[in-house]
């Protein structure tokens, strides 16, 4: 009798365990839109943030819940878009791509360094250091932490110690920027071809002692450009993208080219009064 009772105890525990069970599930149930997989199988699994998203799954939820629109993510391909728009059934929408743009050219054949740094071949590393050594405080050290950061091959260091970018290849997502100890990156819209390539801080012609291609603080930038496009500030031009900004007028009598243009194809393009940089080797040194 006393197992019978067991067991039936056991059993209506089970029942009621199992209802239970059941209530929750039904209760706690999160419907789960099953296109976000196919969706996301779509998207290139970049992870990169460049879409405004932590990755490519919350895009993908984003996207199928209509708060967002295919063109945000610049880092797939066209067809990827499309076919992720078709498949949804919505706009494409239009998102100019972001893109990370280094302010200094000063590399191993145009800037000379004050002191030679022995250590960790590491920027961060360097510019605890006096600052890295370079004469330039505020130009690049060309020890590769951006290149390094970069899981998407976009950044390659060139000949002259300087930092490439691949526009094609960047996602915009940020590494770089946080990555370099002297502030140089920063992200831009593609179309933001008018450029400073200099961060120097320096005013006067002192500054090509240390690099050949500085500001100089001559303001002819800020003359000949539209009004309002260039303003001086902190000693360096700075461009007002709000602003019509298609225009090469602010590169044409720069003297050091520190102001450019960037071509889609060619990359950074002086101004005609620029002086010719024809030097391939290394800067000699300052004498300490």
């Amino acid at each position: 009798m006393l197992f019978v009772t067991a067991v039936g105890a056991i059993s209506g525990l089970t029942i009621l365990l199992a209802t239970a069970l059941v209530v929750a599930n039904k209760k706690l149930y999160v419907y789960e839109d099953p296109r976000i997989d196919a969706v996301e199988e779509m998207l290139p699994h970049a992870n990169c943030g460049a879409c405004g998203f932590p990755g490519c799954r919350p895009f993908a939820e984003a996207l199928t819940r209509g708060e967002a629109l295919p063109g945000k993510c610049t880092v797939g391909s066209d067809e990827d878009r499309a076919a992720i728009a078709t498949f949804l059934g919505v706009d494409l929408g239009a998102e100019e791509k972001i893109v990370a743009r280094l302010a200094c050219a000063g590399g191993t054949n145009v800037a000379r360094n004050h002191a030679l740094y022995h250590g960790e071949q590491s920027c961060r590393a360097a510019a605890k250091v006096a600052g890295g050594g370079k004469g330039c405080f505020w130009g690049c050290l060309g020890l590769g932490d951006c290149d390094s950061a970069c899981d998407f091959d976009a950044i390659q260091m060139n000949a002259h110690n300087l930092p490439v970018v691949d526009e094609a290849k960047c996602t915009a997502c940020g590494d770089c920027v946080e990555v370099c100890p002297k502030d140089l990156f920063s992200l831009h819209k593609q179309s933001h071809r008018l450029w400073v390539a200099c961060s120097s801080q320096e005013a006067g012609d002192e500054i090509l002692e240390d690099c050949e291609v500085a500001c100089t603080t001559c303001g002819r930038c800020e003359m000949d450009a539209p009004s309002g496009l260039v303003s001086m500030r902190r000693n360096l031009p700075v461009v007002d993208y709000s602003r019509p900004h298609q225009t090469r007028a602010p590169i044409e009598r720069c003297p050091t080219g520190a102001i450019v243009w960037i071509d889609a194809e060619a990359g950074p393009v002086k101004g005609p009064a620029a002086k010719k940089i024809i030097r391939k080797g290394t800067l000699r040194d300052a004498p300490t």
